[in-house]
């Protein structure tokens, strides 16, 4: 069971190189009362991190510009304090493991389900 969040709810950003993604999982978050950055530029998103360094972004993997794991890294250096959330649609042990040594909080796909997402999300604001 995730918790909802208060009013002052930290950011969570999104980024996702699909608009109907990106469009469902920003209803999703701003239904259970999150405040949501959406993306579909991984540029955009860091120039966006490295000034308000949001408290939580969850990166899609596949993307044509600049692949997840790589907006991840480049995270790191923008916004350190910035936890990540994997949201893909391929599960690639590989790639969940690298973005897990890379200090992603989670890996989920897609096809996972609200509540897992919601949960994960709920678990990384609160930092654990």
């Amino acid at each position: 069971m995730f918790v909802l969040p208060s009013k002052q709810a930290s950011v969570v950003c999104l980024l996702d190189d699909d608009p109907s993604v990106l469009k469902a999982a920003c209803r999703l978050l701003d239904s259970a009362g999150w405040k949501v950055e959406p993306f579909n530029d991984p540029i955009a998103f860091l120039e966006f991190a490295a000034i308000r360094h949001p408290r939580l972004a969850v990166l899609d993997i596949v993307m044509p510009a600049m692949n997840g794991l790589e907006v991840q890294t480049r995270l790191r250096s923008a916004s350190p304090s910035t936890r990540v959330i994997i949201l893909t649609s391929r599960d690639d042990p590989s790639v969940r493991s690298r973005a897990m040594k890379s200090g992603a909080a989670a890996f989920f796909l897609k096809s996972a389900g609200n509540e897992k997402l919601l949960a994960g999300i709920a678990s990384a604001m609160n930092g654990s």
